[in-house]
């Protein structure tokens, strides 16, 4: 099991209910995309399996070690957090890289984690492994890019950057919130492309976090619907419909969020064949 979430919520200390009752699981290997209206608890839900935040309520675990418990939100386990966080990458909408900082040691921070301290540090005065750091930005079309300083790239360059540093880390569970909002649609396609082959390719869970519904429909088997705080639905993408979508995004007042001049795609595939046979058994009953 990568993560189970068990009436998780969380409420912020001016009151504010950012997330209730929330319960959701994903077997290791899943992709699986949240998407829903602005301020709708997506990237708190990320964070909150990120172990950036604790929740108020619930229960949770993630990657078979228990974080929380009880409404005191208490951590069950404290010896693995630095194991567990080296386990875990986020890709951020804004990537908290430093401007002065060169795009390969950007790169190579995924590993710090699991680097002895003695490599890390070294490795900000001379770059300890160039040639992986070429090879994850050569994925993404930036290799010329890799001694460059992130401060000269533009806003879909360093989004990118933050995306090689994931792809060169290697975790066993991907985040990924709202990770191509700075590209053009068909960068954008061919991006999120390459994180869910990623994750397939070493069977790694990715949750991602996307404003483009078609987007989420192309390249993920489940969809997640978040709304208030609250999961809406959380269904195959081929049971997805427009009345499902229409009442989820009733709020905002407009249509559809969708890539520029997009058709809605064809659901992917799960890459687990048996999740995928379950999914098409519930497709046609």
């Amino acid at each position: 099991m990568s993560f189970v979430l068990d009436g998780v919520g969380l409420t912020h200390a001016n009151g504010f209910v950012a997330l209730e009752g929330i319960a959701l699981r994903a077997e290791r290997g899943e992709r699986i995309a949240l998407i829903g209206p602005s301020g709708a608890g997506k990237t708190t839900l990320l964070s909150l399996l990120g172990t950036a935040v604790r929740p108020t309520a619930g229960s949770a675990s993630v990657l078979d070690f228990g974080l929380f418990s009880g409404s005191t939100a208490t951590i069950a386990q404290t010896a693995p957090s630095r194991a567990l966080r080296a386990r875990i990458g986020t890709v951020h909408q804004s990537p908290p890289i430093p401007g002065r900082q060169r795009v390969v040691t950007a790169v190579l921070a995924g590993r710090l984690g699991r680097w002895p301290a003695w490599k890390g540090l070294l490795s900000l005065i001379y770059p300890q492994d160039i040639a992986g750091a070429q090879a994850a930005l050569a994925r993404l079309d930036l290799a010329d890019k890799c001694f460059e300083r992130c401060d000269r790239l533009s806003g879909g360059q360093l989004q990118r950057v933050g995306i090689a540093r994931v792809l060169y880390q290697q975790p066993d569970l991907m985040l990924a919130d709202e990770p191509v909002s700075a590209l053009d649609p068909a960068l954008a396609q061919s991006t999120v492309r390459l994180l869910a082959a990623d994750a397939e390719a070493r069977g790694a869970t990715l949750v991602a976090s996307l404003h483009a519904v078609d987007l989420a429909l192309a390249n993920f088997p489940r969809i997640v619907g978040i709304k208030n705080g609250r999961i809406a639905f959380d269904r195959p993408a081929a049971k997805v419909d427009d009345a499902l979508l229409h009442d989820l995004y009733a709020s905002e007042g407009q249509d559809l969020p969708m890539l520029a001049n997009a058709t809605r795609f064809a659901p992917a595939a799960n890459p687990n064949p048996a999740a995928n046979d379950a999914a098409s058994r519930a497709a046609c009953c």
